[in-house]
């Protein structure tokens, strides 16, 4: 694939009937980055507007956005009063304590939500949610970005990063502090530095090993990846937001060898997979693993820096216990990562708004992040009921069709040897097998938005693929108005949803009107 702005034109747009080719063709000639932007647009109208409301700490932020000012003013979290949030929320925030508080957590995320706060203050709750609405729309720009090296088309590329844009889960975790949005953007952000190391390491490649040379037999070592250096720095970065990222490096440190395998294989190389084993494994290990690593650690560097943090002093109050070579600010972090492991992988506690991961994808359990009944009803809706709510659910139909284009995916890359589908599958397992461990703790549909990117990608790819396919009639007018009926669908489902995502205040007779399964409630 071409390292320019442009794309090439795609298979899915030369062969697509006249009208959806023309629609295709448009965002292609548009080019890259115009298009990217106009996407992020539509992500920000979605969820800028209103970012104060509902002005009370909504689901986690009770924890994340103390936390996060905590760190701000200590360097780590800080313990609270008895009952702290309404005076928070009223702007009384300077009431933390000096002890610690026990987190179980890293630190990246809740940094991300004290930048805005940095900025405008902890008083408004635009300042709590800055950072993560920040993150939300890049995330939807980065993307774009993934998309169109991956599917090698920008109009795909758009495709999936306006399905990440009108998507409910996407929106409502934008609108809110908390981590798993954090999370998305950087694991996003390493598959984005990984794609264009890809694509400059191949082209150096061709050049190295192309005619009018001899075939080359094992192929060039390719040691400067800059790239590829900041990948392991942005996965580092999500692994010090969520340990969950850590599926992710797994599966992006694979993908990375494989596509400098197809490269050399591509280039000629004789023994070209012995050569990537030999010239690539090593390299890329190197590039991702330790620089992860030592970014991770990096990212503790608040509770390193000061003496209060939860377990601070552990290592100096138990001399010769846990691991004795490391140093002993690092012997105590160790410590109390044993701590919060055995948190994780103990916890038994009930929520009502638990999901198992079983239903994540099709969206069967969503979150209910808040939910007031304001009064009085009459002046404030003009009827006997008021509702107001924020509840983590999903765009409907960019779910189901996400399934059903992830199902296809599977097919394509096991008979099909479809790369771009086996790459898709990939994102969708990291970010929603390992849950399926973890199934006696409580656990939520929202953690899927890590992988609704990758469903996203691959309702873009599917869509590729079906126009390639609809080459002539009847095909054609049923593809092209099967793809017009279901982009109304995502569409009308966003305007009808977005009430109920933004936390805007509707009649309760209108809020029951979309909560369409029983479990929705």
């Amino acid at each position: 694939m071409p390292l320019t702005d442009r794309a090439p034109r795609p298979v899915a747009e030369r062969h697509a009937a006249p009208a959806v080719r023309t629609g295709v063709g448009a965002l292609e000639r548009l080019g890259g980055w115009p298009a990217t932007l106009a996407v992020a647009g539509v992500a920000a109208a979605l969820r800028l507007p209103a970012l104060d409301r509902p002005r009370a700490l909504v689901f986690d932020e009770t924890y994340y956005v103390k936390d996060a000012w905590t760190l701000l003013q200590l360097g780590y979290e800080g313990q609270w009063p008895a009952d702290p949030d309404p005076a928070f929320e009223a702007g009384d925030v300077d009431s933390y304590l000096t002890e610690p508080s026990y987190v179980v957590h890293p630190p990246v995320g809740k940094w991300v939500i004290a930048a805005g706060m940095r900025l405008l203050g902890a008083q408004d709750p635009v300042g709590w949610r800055l950072g993560t609405v920040v993150a939300g729309v890049l995330a939807v720009v980065l993307l774009v970005r993934v998309g169109r090296r991956l599917l090698g088309s920008t109009a795909l590329g758009a495709l999936a990063g306006l399905l990440l844009a009108l998507d409910g889960t996407a929106i409502v975790l934008s609108r809110t502090a908390l981590l798993d949005g954090v999370l998305t953007t950087l694991v996003l952000a390493g598959a984005a530095a990984l794609l264009v190391d890809r694509d400059r390491a191949a082209a150096r490649l061709a050049a190295a090993t192309g005619p009018p040379r001899a075939p080359a037999r094992w192929g060039p070592w390719s040691l400067w990846r800059p790239w590829r250096v900041v990948a392991g720095v942005m996965l580092g970065l999500a692994v010090g937001t969520k340990w969950s990222a850590l599926w992710f490096v797994a599966l992006l440190g694979l993908l990375t060898v494989a596509w400098d395998a197809s490269a050399r294989r591509r280039a000629g190389v004789v023994l070209w997979w012995q050569g990537t084993l030999l010239r690539d494994t090593v390299p890329a290990f190197v590039a991702l693993v330790p620089v992860a690593a030592v970014t991770y650690v990096a990212t503790w560097a608040g509770w390193l820096g000061t003496s209060g943090g939860y377990g601070r002093s552990w290592a100096a109050d138990h001399p010769g216990e846990g691991v004795t070579w490391l140093p002993e600010p690092l012997r105590a972090l160790w410590q109390y990562h044993q701590q919060m492991w055995t948190f994780h992988t103990t916890l038994d506690a009930e929520h009502p708004y638990a999901a198992h991961p079983a239903g994540w994808l099709l969206q069967l359990r969503p979150t209910s992040f808040f939910y007031e009944a304001p009064g009085p009803a009459q002046q404030v809706c003009g009827a006997d009921r008021c509702s107001q709510a924020v509840t983590s659910l999903g765009n409907p139909f960019v779910w189901w069709l996400g399934v059903a284009a992830v199902v296809a995916c599977v097919w394509w890359a096991v008979r099909r040897r479809d790369a771009r589908a086996a790459v898709v599958v990939g994102g969708v397992a990291a970010g929603w097998l390992p849950w399926f461990a973890y199934t006696e703790r409580a656990i939520f549909t929202f953690y899927a938005v890590v992988l609704l990117p990758w469903l996203a990608l691959g309702v873009a790819h599917a869509v590729g693929r079906l126009l390639a396919w609809a080459d002539d009639e009847p095909r054609r007018s049923t593809v092209r108005t099967g793809l017009v009926a279901l982009a109304v669908l995502v569409l009308a489902a966003t305007v009808f949803f977005w009430p109920v995502w933004t936390g805007q205040v509707v009649t309760f007779r209108m809020w029951q009107l979309r909560q369409w399964l029983p479990r929705w409630v």
